[in-house]
């Protein structure tokens, strides 16, 4: 397996086999081993070199690089981020790393931890308790303080290996006799060979000859003025070398070196250019300057991407930081940066409407800088640029996983404009709300969001207002799904006239939402299926994603259960890159439900592992649509209704007091089912009166033909009559919607419960219906019993071939005219049809049904 997040090695690597040999070693699974060293020492160096040895033997190696992160909350996130692992939303979200990391044989390397000891640790311990086969490595200016730690002391590097790093960063202008190489070991005493200090050095061998490097290296006061005489002889050593090197720079490299301090680890030229407009030197001397500091060791350039990025290790950046400051130039460098990033995230705003796959690439590469800018501007005695960076990438923050981070910044700018009615405020607030669509449970209110739309409407922003009111529909659907519906064709209309794609896309989608919790599926079909042609052309995977697997179910619901297999695992595929919990949870509770359908209960529950394996250890389960629905629906597959019946109660865990009301009413179908089976009848009979009158009141057909199939089931037993006619009810409802799986149900149950009274010849055509529509569609068996109490008479086997050779259609007609006019009594002899009667005398007559067979009593 090869080594993940491992930084490339720009340049080779010398020397330090024992020290290589050593860490080998040491690294084994449940230990922590830390390379502790001073800045310059070159620990990350040689943990790059050891990760990459590792891997050769180890089945992963995870490099998780802190350099440029300052919250220490946010350390887990950033090991998931190098494993991959999506993270639920809550305080403490380890627990999902500890289960991904499992008992899999992994190194998880953790770079630059000294700012970070009170994130790293607890980490670092969890992993440790938890994960048996993993092996911890980290690099720290002090030890971690972690039990059982490791604490390695990076040496400095024996005088061979420094020889030999010099010279072959020289490279041919330190070439030479016996000269050069005196004075190149001259060079290595006098920087008590350190790694750093030996390259920045060794960068001006193009200058200078190994002898000159050493004499101006011999200067007291290049070597140790502005380090504290009390720090230790290789800290004034490395900001003597350091400083040494800066003297040594033409102007324009000591101007643009300094500069270059504000950036985070990681810019590009473009950045550099950028500072032309301070009225220094001009952007062409500027990277002029660049390629003099590369070639010095000042900055670092990893040419590797298709766009070269460049970075300063972080002693030097500290060192730049230390000389900007003395020149008096921090602000004006910050409020430059902070305008570099404005400008940036602003010439790329358009592209997050065309493409917003490219716009996160763009805007995640420069996150860090993107963060320090907000930062710094949110700070500032005029905060409105630090707002409007803020606002404007809420949809990195909406997609990628960080919206611990998007809150807290998102906040401090709302707090900054508080009691502000403008266009910047309306923006801030509508980029909170959107943040927190997919980080805080529930948003931030229905209530809060439309105070959004009204303060939007009021200053005329009106694509913040479009964002706002897209989300107070989405808030609506729980509670009034009228007002949701309008809310968002409203949304569609302003969105079209105003050009905004993602917006009018996105509300289509919504609408198409409402028609599919209403069982209204071709009409789901035909918004959504439209819409999602520009969410996916466009790269809008989060909307994309749910709107597929809404039109799965509305596809799978409608009786082609193949289709909407393809179109779950497409929205699988689309969540993926986005890395967030609850697309990728509720795209695969879309697939694993339709696995259930299929009968292909081992397979559903496979699609369900990863996310299972991402909960274990969790104090509480997170919230994924749908997901204790299909759980529930395994279990009854497998004959567990007790099972069933604790998944389907833990979907209202949300309230403080919860009760089977609390439930969607789909899991309260499903409930209701569950207790029936599990014998708990007065349960059950409670829980349907709930779902029958909700079903009713939010006009959801398909919900209340399932209560009444699930109450047929109660009373087949002791009132077929009553409970066929609860099944002829339920059927109408589903065909009139055209609930074409649903519609196979239903015919099953007839057959059951005419079967019951009697009614072969009917019972088999219907019973031949649903088996040839199962096969047509590609469906499982249904809850019925048919399979274990069938009769094997040539009447039932004639009915059963008749049934078979029928279109689901024409079966379902065929089930209604048996039912006769609705003016016949619910029940006994003369409730049923002409045919019906006929039928059954002639089954008690010539083949009376035996009902002591299993199931059919």
């Amino acid at each position: 397996m090869p080594a993940h997040h491992v930084p490339p090695e720009l340049t080779s690597f010398v020397g330090r086999a024992a020290e290589l040999a050593a860490i080998g070693s040491a690294v084994a699974p449940g230990r922590l081993l830390t390379l502790v060293g001073p800045g310059g020492c070159g620990k990350t160096r040689l943990a790059v070199r050891a990760c990459h040895n590792l891997a050769e033997r180890w089945p992963g190696v995870v490099w998780v690089n802190l350099e440029d992160e300052h919250d220490d909350a946010q350390v887990t996130h950033r090991v998931a981020d190098a494993l991959g692992v999506l993270l639920p939303p809550g305080p403490d979200p380890l627990g999902a790393v500890v289960a991904a990391l499992g008992d899999q044989e992994t190194v998880v390397a953790l770079d630059n931890c000294e700012h970070l000891l009170a994130g790293v640790a607890p980490v670092v311990a969890m992993i440790l308790a938890r994960c048996p086969r993993a092996a911890m490595m980290a690099t720290s200016r002090a030890p971690l303080g972690v039990g059982g730690e490791r604490v390695w002391r990076v040496p400095p590097l024996d005088l061979a290996d420094a020889l030999e790093l010099f010279l072959a960063r020289a490279g041919a202008d330190a070439a030479g006799g016996a000269d050069a190489r005196a004075g190149a070991r001259r060079v290595c005493d006098r920087l008590d060979r350190l790694p750093l200090a030996l390259e920045l050095a060794a960068g001006w061998a193009g200058t200078l000859s190994p002898a000159q490097i050493a004499d101006a290296l011999h200067d007291p006061y290049a070597m140790l003025d502005g380090g504290a005489r009390t720090a230790t002889f290789r800290q004034q050593t490395l900001e003597g070398s350091m400083r040494w090197s800066h003297d040594l720079l033409g102007d324009d490299e000591r101007v643009l070196f300094r500069w270059l301090g504000v950036f985070e680890p990681g810019f590009s030229a473009d950045a550099v250019t950028g500072l032309a407009t301070l009225g220094g030197p001009t952007a062409e001397r500027l990277v002029k300057a660049l390629r003099g500091l590369i070639d010095t060791s000042l900055v670092v350039a990893d040419t590797t991407g298709p766009v070269a990025r460049y970075r300063m290790l972080g002693v030097v950046r500290d060192y730049a930081l230390a000389r900007l400051a003395e020149a008096g130039e921090t602000e004006r460098l910050r409020d430059r940066h902070l305008d570099l990033q404005l400008v940036l995230v602003d010439e790329l705003a358009q592209l997050a409407d065309t493409d917003k796959d490219a716009w996160r690439a763009a805007v995640s590469a420069e996150h860090a800088n993107i963060r320090a800018a907000i930062e710094w501007g949110l700070a500032s005695g005029d905060p409105d640029r630090g707002r409007r960076l803020a606002a404007g990438v809420a949809w990195l923050w909406h997609l990628e996983g960080r919206g611990s981070e998007g809150m807290r910044l998102l906040r401090l700018a709302a707090e900054r404009g508080a009691g502000e009615r403008s266009v910047l405020q309306a923006e801030v607030m509508a980029a909170l709300a959107l943040v927190a669509d997919t980080t805080v449970p529930g948003g931030i209110g229905v209530d809060e969001v439309r105070e959004v739309v009204r303060l939007a409407a009021e200053v005329g922003a009106d694509r913040a207002g479009r964002q706002a009111r897209s989300l107070a529909a989405i808030g609506e659907l729980a509670s009034d799904l009228d007002r949701a519906k309008e809310d968002a064709a409203r949304v569609r209309d302003d969105a079209v006239r105003a050009g905004d794609g993602f917006a009018a896309d996105a509300a289509a989608a919504l609408i198409g939402l409402v028609h599919l919790i209403r069982d209204e599926h071709a009409l789901a079909i035909a918004h959504i299926e439209p819409a999602l042609d520009g969410l996916l052309r466009r790269g809008d995977r989060g909307v994309a994603s749910s709107g597929l697997g809404w039109l799965a179910t509305a596809t799978a619901r409608s009786g082609d259960l193949r289709r909407a297999a393809e179109l779950a695992e497409r929205a699988i595929i689309t969540a993926e890159p986005l890395r967030d919990f609850h697309r990728s949870g509720s795209a695969r509770s879309v697939l694993a439900e339709i696995r259930v359908l299929q009968g292909r209960l081992d397979a559903a529950a496979e699609v369900l592992a990863p996310m299972d394996r991402l909960m274990t250890g969790l104090d509480e389960d997170p919230f994924i649509p749908g997901w204790e629905r299909v759980k529930a629906l395994i279990a009854l597959g497998h004959g567990r209704p007790a099972d069933a019946v604790v998944w389907c109660r833990r979907e209202a865990r949300w309230h403080s007091h919860p009760v089977d009301e609390h439930v969607s009413p789909q899991t309260q179908v499903v409930l209701a089912a569950a207790l029936w089976e599990a014998g708990d009848e007065a349960a059950t009979a409670k829980l349907l009166d709930a779902v029958d009158a909700a079903s009713v009141t939010r006009q959801v057909p398909g919900v209340q033909a399932a209560a009444l199939t699930v109450r047929a089931r109660t009373i087949a037993a002791t009132d077929p009559d009553k409970a066929l006619a609860l099944q002829h009810d339920a059927l109408r409802i589903r065909a009139e919607h055209g609930l074409g799986l649903d519609c196979v149900d239903s015919l099953e149950s007839l057959a059951e419960t005419l079967l019951r009274r009697g009614a072969t010849a009917p019972a088999g055509v219907l019973a031949g219906a649903a088996r040839r529509a199962r096969h047509d569609v590609g469906a499982g068996p249904g809850p019925s019993s048919l399979a274990r109490c069938s009769p094997t008479d040539a009447v039932w086997v004639a009915a059963v071939e008749r049934g078979e050779a029928m279109s689901l259609q024409d079966a379902v007609a065929y089930a209604s005219r048996s039912r006769g006019p609705r003016g016949r009594p619910e029940s006994g002899w003369e409730s049923l049809t002409p045919t019906e009667r006929s039928v059954v005398e002639l089954a008690v007559q010539d083949c009376p049904i035996r009902r002591s067979r299993p199931g059919c009593s």
